[in-house]
Order: C-alpha cells, then sequence, then structure tokens
C-alpha cells in the first residue's frame, strides 16, 4: 500500500511537515552564514532566527514578556529547567517521561480523569522545601487538560516555579503564558507539522535558569551552540499556520468517538467526561491488546499508537492510565488516535471500517 492511500491519525507523535514549514526550510537553508557571525551573511541567518523568535513567542503570548530560547526539542526545554533546581522537585504522576525519570523528581496523584489533585500539590507545598513544580498543559497519551492556573497560584504562594510542558497544546488550543502564570514553559516544532529537532524554552526570569549547555554566548548566553536555523525557521512557519483548529478537530474526534460506541458497546473512551486537547481520543476495547489493535490497523492502512510504551520489544503497561486507576483490562486495550492538519473526515471513516474488523472478531466473551 504506498504512502498516499494510507491515514496517518498518530499526530501526537509527530505531524507531517506542513508545506509552509517545508518552504521556510528550504528557504532558510539557503542562508548558510552562521548567525552569530557580524558580515552580511551571518545577518541574513540572525534576521531568519529573530524573525522566527517573534512568531513563536506571540504564539504563546509572550511577546513582551521574558525570553525565548531556541533549544533541539521539549525534552532537552525540560532538562534545562529541572537542571536549575536547587530543592525538591513535584511534578504530576501523568507528566512525560523527560520529567519523571530525573533521579529525584517526586510525583503527585492525579483524579480518575487524569488531572492534578490539587489538594495534594497544596500539601505537599506546605511542607516546605519545593523549588519547582512541573505540570503539563495537555497529556500526550488521554488529551486531558491540566489545571495550570489554579496549580500556579498555589506554587506561586509557596514561594516555588511552575514549568508547563504545552508540546501537545500548542497550535491546537490558545496557550497563554500570561493567563497560564507559568515560569517557564516548552515547545516542540514536530507536533505542530515543523521539523524535528527544533524546540523552544520560554523563561519569564531567564536569570533563574543557568544554561544546560556552555561554551557559547548563542541564546542570550541561556544554551550554547550554533543555531540550528532552518528548524527554527521551520518551527516559526508551522506555529504560523497553527491558528489552533480546535473546533474543527474536536468535531472530528467527536464523531470518531461516537463511531466507535456505535460498533462496540463496550468500548471506552478514557477520561470522556474531562476537558480534553481536541485531536487527541484514547480508546480501550476490552478483550483486544492494544499492541494487537496497532498492528492491525497498520496493515489496514491506518498509523495510530498504542496507549502504552514499548521498551525492548516488550509492551509495558501505560504510566498515564496506571496513575488515573484505569483497570488492568482496559489499559492493556487502550490505543492512542490523534488528529492533526492533515487529517480529514474521510480519515475518521476508514479508521472506523478497519477497527469494526477488530471488534467484529473478537472472542466471543469480550464482545
Amino acid at each position: 500500500m504506498s504512502t498516499r492511500q494510507r491515514v496517518y491519525l498518530d499526530h501526537a507523535a509527530t505531524s507531517p511537515l506542513r508545506p509552509e514549514a517545508r518552504a521556510a526550510v528550504l528557504d532558510a537553508l539557503e542562508r548558510f552564514g552562521n548567525p552569530s557571525s557580524v558580515h552580511a551573511e551571518g545577518r541574513a541567518a540572525r534576521a531568519v532566527v529573530e524573525r522566527a523568535r517573534t512568531v513563536i513567542a506571540r504564539a504563546i503570548g509572550a511577546e513582551r514578556l521574558g525570553e525565548l530560547v531556541f533549544t533541539s526539542g521539549a525534552t532537552e526545554a525540560n532538562a534545562t529547567i529541572l537542571a536549575s533546581s536547587d530543592g525538591a522537585v513535584l511534578a504530576s504522576a501523568v507528566e512525560h517521561p523527560s520529567i519523571l525519570a530525573r533521579p529525584g523528581v517526586e510525583t503527585l496523584p492525579v483524579d480518575e480523569a487524569g488531572r492534578l489533585a490539587l489538594d495534594a500539590l497544596e500539601a505537599r507545598l506546605a511542607r516546605g522545601d519545593v523549588s519547582l513544580v512541573a505540570l503539563m498543559l495537555g497529556n500526550n497519551e488521554t488529551g486531558v487538560i491540566q489545571p495550570v492556573a489554579e496549580a500556579a497560584a498555589l506554587v506561586h504562594a509557596a514561594g516555588a516555579r511552575l514549568h508547563v510542558d504545552a508540546v501537545q497544546a500548542l497550535g491546537r488550543i490558545t496557550v497563554d503564558v500570561a493567563a497560564l502564570g507559568c515560569d517557564s514553559l516548552a515547545a516542540s516544532a514536530h507536533k505542530l507539522g515543523g521539523p524535528k529537532g527544533s524546540g523552544a524554552l520560554w523563561l519569564r526570569d531567564p536569570e533563574a535558569v543557568p544554561p544546560l549547555l556552555g561554551g557559547g554566548g548563542q541564546e542570550g548566553r541561556k544554551r550554547a551552540g550554533t543555531e540550528n536555523t532552518s528548524g527554527i525557521a521551520g518551527f516559526a512557519a508551522a506555529a504560523a499556520a497553527s491558528e489552533p483548529p480546535a473546533d474543527r478537530l474536536a468535531a472530528m474526534r467527536l464523531e470518531l468517538e461516537a463511531g466507535i460506541r456505535g460498533i462496540a458497546a463496550d468500548a471506552v473512551v478514557i477520561a470522556e467526561g474531562a476537558p480534553r486537547l481536541p485531536h487527541i481520543a484514547a480508546v480501550a476495547l476490552p478483550g483486544v491488546p492494544a499492541a494487537t489493535q496497532v498492528m492491525a490497523l497498520d496493515l489496514a492502512g491506518v498509523a495510530v499508537s498504542a496507549g502504552a510504551a514499548c521498551s525492548s520489544g516488550k509492551v509495558a503497561r501505560s504510566h498515564v492510565l496506571d496513575a488515573m486507576g484505569i483497570p488492568a483490562a482496559l489499559a492493556d486495550g487502550t490505543i492512542r488516535v490523534s488528529l492533526g492538519w492533515s487529517t480529514e473526515i474521510a480519515d475518521i471513516a476508514r479508521f472506523l471500517d478497519a477497527w469494526s474488523e477488530l471488534a467484529r472478531r473478537r472472542p466471543r466473551a469480550a464482545a
């Protein structure tokens, strides 16, 4: 089956490169000067970087607030913030592994919808010694939106900083650092239809965060190394083209979820009643392992992801679903379907056709 005939519904993992981003990357590749050089070639490259900085700052509501530092991606941005902490670091139990894998991070519980338990946060802050709290804006597996502004008020009252991973939210819903009240924010280009290997870290108070990578004066001495001019240009082009299409994406997601319920009465949409990002649906089909669903759908020409992470050839249960208290039978049968800028309503129909075959072939005891 050709790529043209396939249906791609894994935008939460990465989005196809937008035409606008491709054009911006190719144009920037012609501006080969080092952005730190003072000659005409260097100044031309610097102009690309600074225009992009303005565009992305505008996309997160930070045009005249704080500082935007370009990174290799959100993982590096998260690592930079974590390394800046001189006290206890708290994180919700559903954060991305780039946060939770840091030694010493204390996890906070979430409710059955996957939202941070604010009372637990407040109680832990009251004990003192906390310097940083990490809370993603929208979850990458379930799409659940976190109470970031409410958490920010508690964190600041305790004299700590709040870091937000906005990777899945940017370009899907309005992201405004002022409204969120966060002290730092991480973003990534390739989730929007930009190139891989380009990200950004916004800092409300740049002086409070030392560089993770030293050795050069690039990025206001916040991130050493020659800037990835073409990747940065593509990031900005994707961000500019990604006016949050929440209504369109949410309508297609709702059609997908309604179709699933029509096919299998026992199918479950995870966190269906919670506020969610418009493009992510985590759906469970009891009796059919997630890996089986992903492989069968792939053979049918539909790309989705498992709700669990795959490591060394073995499927491990999702830490997100575990933290939410999802029963094993549901967690093991959960896949993630994620929509994006290239998704069309016909893609939803193709997915439902292929998924209906999985439901129809289930063992009778599971149906």
